[in-house]
């Protein structure tokens, strides 16, 4: 997953929020550092990084993008022939548990959060095009927007904030076409989903 800004460090947040971590973590640099990282914060949690979970999160990370659960479980298959969704389900429930990963609502996909133990999550850009997700680390933009809601009668259900558009390089593919080609709807993507 992108960085708004790779050159800046991640703001260190606050005990006490719904992951239950008590530290950032700094941005792995590779998918190796990212995958030995994850299971170090895991055993500190007194918890395992399975087989399984770790080559859904190693999937993920070789991804570089949100990325559909039945596409995921088809990688799966390929490794381990006898998957079944079930696993797969599993394996991502515990990773968004442990905050590892960010479930994208609006194209109903999984990416990897950015810092992977990062405390307090940022806001996520989601390119309704290619699926590529960026994420924002603006502590005060997210504070002064939740305030806003909050003050609007609104509780959060959750501690994701997603924005939608598209990326420069869909922008950019789309201004070489002629004009940028519309988001695909729901009904297309699941039509062009079940045809596979």
């Amino acid at each position: 997953m992108k960085t708004a800004k790779p050159s800046r460090a991640a703001p260190s947040a606050p005990a006490g929020n719904g992951h239950g971590h008590e530290h950032a973590r700094e941005r792995a640099a590779t998918p190796e550092a990212a995958l030995a990282m994850a299971e170090a914060y895991c055993r500190e949690r007194g918890e395992r990084l399975t087989p399984i979970r770790r080559k859904v999160l190693e999937l993920l990370l070789a991804s570089g993008r949100a990325t559909k659960a039945y596409s995921l479980l088809d990688e799966m298959r390929q490794i381990h022939p006898g998957s079944a969704p079930p696993t797969v389900y599993r394996a991502l429930d515990f990773l968004l548990s442990a905050g590892l990963v960010h479930r994208i609502e609006s194209i109903n996909a999984f990416a990897v959060c950015h810092d992977l133990t990062q405390c307090q999550h940022g806001i996520l850009v989601v390119c309704q095009q290619c699926g590529n997700v960026t994420e924002l680390h603006e502590p005060g933009l997210r504070q002064a927007l939740v305030a806003q809601i909050e003050a609007s009668g609104y509780r959060l259900s959750g501690d994701g904030i997603e924005l939608k558009g598209l990326c420069a390089q869909c922008q950019a593919a789309g201004a070489q076409d002629g004009n940028a080609a519309p988001a695909p709807t729901r009904a297309a993507k699941a039509a062009a989903h079940s045809s596979h």
